[in-house]
């Protein structure tokens, strides 16, 4: 059995409308989730109620908040619908013990949290290294899809700028 034959089995598929939360920042959730079709945004939210955008999850990305799903702590971030989205979500633990008996389960979960890894420093790579600008061109570049179906808005959140900042960028 492999990862996405334990999807099938043991995984419920949700039906979530556009703007409905999967989970909101600082509750508890304790599932992984693989998007069939739709967009997903993470985001924080600040104490002062700002937001920033974590990433957005296309059709086939997997997320969860692994603080709340392993740790059983609550989320640190929240997990939004920004298209009508098909979603199989499996509850964490029934996912960790598959991964302990099945052997193609558990390195499927390696493949998967390093691909986690890998995303997450590469963002903090454009963050620290990277311009606005170069940032956005990356953005073009590797996902147009986001810049076609995302608003300006949330890209701005996502690159860490203003609207307006981004629209002086689009217009370079």
């Amino acid at each position: 059995m492999n990862f996405y034959e334990l999807l099938k089995a043991e995984g419920k598929t949700v039906q979530k409308s556009k703007n409905e939360h999967i989970f909101m920042q600082g509750e508890e959730d304790r599932s992984l989730y693989y998007v069939q079709s739709g967009l997903l945004k993470a985001y924080y939210t600040s104490d002062e109620g700002k937001e920033f955008v974590k990433s957005f999850i296309s059709v086939n990305d997997i997320i969860c908040s692994l603080t709340s799903a392993y740790s059983e702590d609550s989320c640190s971030f929240s997990l939004v619908c920004l298209q009508d989205s098909l979603i199989i979500r499996i509850p964490f633990p029934v996912l960790l013990e598959y991964s302990k008996e099945h052997h193609e389960i558990a390195n499927n979960m390696i493949e998967v949290l390093l691909n986690f890894s890998m995303k997450k420093e590469k963002r903090e790579y454009q963050f620290l290294c990277l311009s606005a600008e170069q940032r956005y061109r990356l953005l073009e570049k590797h996902s147009p899809n986001i810049v076609e179906q995302v608003t300006q808005n949330d890209i701005a959140r996502y690159l860490g700028i203003t609207p307006v900042a981004l629209s002086r960028i689009k217009n370079r």
